[in-house]
C-alpha cells in the first residue's frame, strides 16, 4: 500500500520537501459542473453584475495563484499558464482549467482550485435568482509530468 507523503512517521502533517526533485514541465486539467435551473441559464447575459462567466473565468484564474495561501501543504509555484473556460450547457455551465509550470512538482492543486473557485463564483453571481444552484464534480481530469507519469481521468 502507498504511503500518504504529507504525513512523518508519528503521523504530523508536513509539507513534502520538493528540494531534491529536478525541475520539469508539469501540466494539469480540472473541471467542475454548475448545475442550475433553465430560468437562470437564460438570465446569465443579464446579470447586473456583469457576465458571471468572464468574472469566473478571471476568479479562476486568480485562485490558481493563491493556492499556496489556501491549502496549507502546497508549494507556491511559479505558474507558466493558467487558463479557464467555461461552456453553457443544456443544464447548466462546465467549467474546465489548465495549469503549466516547470516547478518540481505539480500543479494539481491549482487546476483543482481554479475550478473550483470558478464554480464558486457563477454560484456567488447568481444566487440571487436561485440558491438552488449545486455544484458538482469538481475533478483531476489529466495530469503529466513528475515521478507519477501521466494520469486521465476514467470516464
Amino acid at each position: 500500500m502507498k504511503k500518504l507523503s504529507h504525513y512523518d512517521s508519528s503521523g504530523r502533517a508536513i509539507m513534502v520537501d520538493v528540494s531534491a526533485k529536478a525541475p520539469g514541465k508539469r501540466e494539469a486539467e480540472a473541471s467542475a459542473f454548475v448545475q442550475m435551473s433553465s430560468k437562470v441559464l437564460r438570465e446569465l447575459p443579464r446579470n447586473p453584475k456583469g457576465n458571471p462567466l468572464e468574472v469566473a473565468r478571471f476568479a479562476g484564474i486568480t485562485a490558481a495563484k493563491r493556492t499556496a495561501d489556501l491549502i496549507p501543504m502546497c508549494h507556491p509555484l511559479p505558474l507558466s499558464f493558467i487558463d479557464v473556460s467555461t461552456e453553457v450547457c443544456e443544464n447548466g455551465v462546465k467549467i474546465r482549467s489548465s495549469v503549466a509550470t516547470t516547478a518540481p512538482t505539480g500543479v494539481e492543486m491549482e487546476a483543482l482550485v481554479a475550478a473550483s473557485v470558478a464554480a464558486l463564483t457563477v454560484y456567488d453571481m447568481c444566487k440571487a435568482l436561485d440558491k438552488g444552484i449545486v455544484i458538482r464534480e469538481v475533478a483531476l481530469e489529466r495530469k503529466s509530468g513528475g515521478k507519477s507519469g501521466e494520469y486521465r481521468r476514467k470516464k
